[in-house]
């Protein structure tokens, strides 16, 4: 076995005990559940099925070496393994064993071969029945189709003495064991053979607990970088959420400048002056902080949803910056046509008017935007998990 996976259905909130959290519950799981050689990875059904999918890694941080040889390809994820635990944030750590295979291992005897008119591929082709099996035919059942897979007994193919007992036919109608024309060994070999890019690769699993995942693999390229030295054609490539982190702050690079010309070109297009445009977006980053305080009040990391959300709250700070803006000119407009626009106190006044005058509606549009915002994402949220 590589993998074993367990779903825990945990009880309604309303029925834990005072204190207990979701990170309390994985805490003591994690020190409860022991199984000598596997290392434990907490994570949600549906969550872990999509990192699969995006990344092939089931844990937050996954860390390839790539490089030409399995024997060290397994060396290194053994060292990583035993480097990682101390940085502060890491709850598991698992390196792929590379070779934990057992194999028959057959090897032609060429000359004893010739001796009996045979060929290497005539003498596997005979061991084949005995160690795989050999598809000898087709059981049909209406639409269904079955293979039939021929080979000896468990008692004649147990050990590698038991096959080299294996009677071989020869051209010349002599039977001859197996062990005559070869030799069988048990040789160790990888279970399983991974590559990407053209390069032999090994997985080391990392479960990160308690901090980001950006913070937490900065602090571990630095160990890393200072612990182990990687022989010549080896490299090592972070992945996992991690590597979703980096595409989507590439992608956040260029979304996000262009959200900011699209609120800009919209403001132009609506007052059709640069000044009062210029003066919408300048608000924008004083409505971002109320954001980052509640981020800092709640303890949140900065994620991909946070960065969608941020991009939300300016669209929704501009969309008040113009219904702000547009009373405030009117205020001032009338007070200009009639005629009460002498000194500063009567500016002071107009601004008094616009704005006091539009807090009420100010308020029904940010709360009716946070509620459809709130009630979107609660039901994207339970969607996939009703």
């Amino acid at each position: 076995m590589s993998m074993i996976e367990t779903i825990a259905i945990l009880k309604d909130k309303a029925d834990w005990r005072p204190g207990v959290t979701y990170d309390s519950i994985v805490s003591a799981a994690n020190h409860t559940v022991t199984t000598p050689g596997v290392a434990n990875m907490w994570s949600m059904p549906i969550k872990n099925r999509l990192d699969m999918l995006a990344t092939g890694i089931k844990t937050p941080v996954g860390i390839k070496v790539f490089g030409p040889s399995l024997d060290t390809l397994g060396r290194i994820g053994k060292e990583i393994e035993a480097l990682l635990p101390s940085v502060p944030g890491t709850n598991s750590v698992f390196a792929e064993r590379m070779l934990v295979g057992r194999y028959v291992d057959i090897t032609v005897d060429r000359a004893a071969a010739a001796r009996y008119a045979m060929t290497a591929d005539d003498v596997l082709s005979a061991a084949s029945p005995a160690v795989d099996g050999m598809e000898s035919g087709e059981v049909i059942s209406g639409r269904e189709r079955y293979s039939v897979l021929v080979r000896y007994p468990r008692a004649l193919r147990d050990s590698p003495e038991a096959i080299a007992n294996t009677l071989v036919a020869t051209p010349s109608g002599a039977q001859v064991a197996l062990g005559t024309l070869a030799q069988l060994s048990i040789a160790q070999g990888p279970s399983l053979i991974k590559s990407e890019n053209g390069y032999l690769n090994g997985i080391v699993y990392v479960d990160v607990r308690g901090r980001d995942v950006g913070s937490y693999v900065s602090d571990a390229r630095q160990l890393i970088a200072a612990k182990l030295t990687l022989p010549p054609g080896y490299r090592l490539e972070w992945s996992g959420q991690y590597e979703a982190m980096q595409r989507a702050n590439e992608q956040l690079r260029i979304v996000v400048p262009i959200v900011l010309a699209i609120i800009f070109l919209l403001l132009y297009l609506n007052f059709g002056r640069v000044v009062e445009s210029a003066i919408v977006m300048l608000s924008l980053p004083f409505a971002l902080v109320g954001g980052v305080w509640l981020m800092w009040l709640l303890d949140y990391n900065m994620s991909v949803a946070v960065a969608i959300g941020f991009i939300a709250l300016a669209g929704v700070a501009a969309e008040t910056g113009v219904i702000m803006l547009m009373y405030l000119d009117q205020a001032y407009r009338e007070r200009r046509v009639q005629g009460l626009l002498r000194h500063r106190g009567d500016v002071d006044a107009a601004v008094e008017q616009g704005a006091v005058g539009r807090v009420r509606p100010k308020l029904m549009t940010v709360t009716a935007s946070s509620w459809g915002w709130y009630r979107s994402s609660g039901a994207r949220a339970q969607g996939p998990t009703s």
